[in-house]
């Protein structure tokens, strides 16, 4: 089964750390991400630009209409996310429990319940 960890963030949480600090969180994460590339259970691994860099597109009256965002008043925001297969939500969370961030961030750990395609 697949699984989407999910972690948030905000400007605050990447300002606490100094260079130093950032490449040894780089490192350790580059790590994880290899060692459950090479068993097969991680898919995918990709962090996200900051929040300033977003964009929001919505659609009214069928013109589409593109804002910043998300809104920074928001206390967090999706920083990055990680594709799994494996074969429990156990397995998932014992990964998830690994993440290097996981130690001062939350992960969360969501089912996938359909992929697009995958019928193909």
């Amino acid at each position: 089964m697949k699984y989407m960890l999910l972690i948030y963030a905000n400007q605050e949480t990447w300002a606490q750390f100094g260079p130093d600090e950032v490449a040894k969180a780089i490192a350790e994460q580059d790590a994880f991400n290899k060692e459950f590339f090479d068993t097969g259970e991680l898919l995918a691994a990709y962090g996200l630009a900051d929040a300033e860099q977003a964009t929001v597109v919505r659609v009214r009256d069928g013109v589409p209409a593109v804002t910043d965002g998300p809104y920074l008043e928001a206390k967090e925001y999706l920083a990055s996310y990680y594709v799994l297969d494996v074969d429990s939500e156990q397995r998932a969370q014992e990964i998830a429990a690994r993440m290097p961030f996981a130690s001062f961030r939350g992960v969360e750990v969501w089912p996938i319940l359909h992929e697009a395609g995958a019928e193909m």
